[in-house]
């Protein structure tokens, strides 16, 4: 399909990453496996950080909701230094065993990513026609901001150090779980509120059709994106579909 961003009065464009603007396989292929690979060393190098000390608090606090729920998480160990790191070691990777969309969780990931970007062993991928949506967009005078579980730190690193280049200049801001679920419309109505325009000129590009929904339900307009390695969604879902950002018009 092709959608007119002139015919729908739309003059905000908030996009989803995984899976919209970035491969899936990028996220649990390289950036994953690269924050599990780091996480101790990370852990033993940052142990004064007042920031990471902030994401254990965090933690220690899922973890205690975990343990109450019956969830039988692994055994968390405050001292000694090299037990604790073992214990939120094993924490962390069964949070991301699960695919837990954990703000603490998040937050240390993108940390860890933060150094390999800095260090040039990460480079952030996007699909071939996210560069030059964003650039026509910008040209359009759009305000373009980003909605993803990932931290929002991880989210300016991502398309701040592109294979391409450096994209972060397209954009306007970035939103993570700190502003709520991706699943619940008052994070969309926040989010809206952000933009400074009415959700029902902001357009929501995801690949998951229960993001589409919340956003919708916010007064938002919504596409689904479907691209390779998406994971399947319902058929019957109400939102427009589009396989590429070139299939959005002025």
């Amino acid at each position: 399909m092709t959608f007119s961003l002139s015919a729908h009065s739309v003059h905000g464009i908030l996009l989803d990453i995984e899976g919209t603007t970035t491969p899936i396989q990028f996220v649990y292929h390289v950036l994953f496996p690269f924050s599990r690979a780091h996480l101790k060393d990370y852990l033993r190098d940052n142990a004064d950080s007042e920031e990471l000390r902030r994401d254990l608090l965090m933690l220690r606090e899922e973890h205690r909701d975990d343990m109450a729920n019956g969830l039988a998480p692994p055994k968390w160990v405050d001292e000694p230094p090299d037990a604790q790191i073992e214990s939120v070691a094993h924490y962390v990777f069964w949070l991301m065993d699960r695919d837990r969309k954990s703000t603490a969780l998040k937050s240390l990931q993108g940390k860890i990513w933060q150094q390999g970007y800095l260090r040039g062993e990460l480079k952030g991928q996007v699909f071939d026609d996210v560069p030059l949506a964003l650039k026509d967009w910008k040209k359009r005078n759009l305000d373009v901001r980003i909605f993803s579980s990932g931290s929002a730190l991880a989210q300016r690193l991502l398309f701040a150090n592109t294979e391409v280049g450096d994209l972060a200049g397209f954009l306007c801001g970035y939103f993570d779980t700190g502003i709520g679920l991706k699943t619940d419309p008052e994070s969309y109505r926040r989010i809206a509120a952000k933009f400074q325009l009415p959700a029902s000129e902001v357009l929501f590009i995801s690949d998951m059709t229960a993001e589409l929904d919340a956003a919708e339900c916010a007064g938002m307009q919504t596409l689904l994106c479907v691209r390779p390695g998406n994971l399947p969604q319902p058929e019957k879902h109400g939102h427009g579909i589009i396989s590429s950002f070139s299939e959005i018009g002025g």
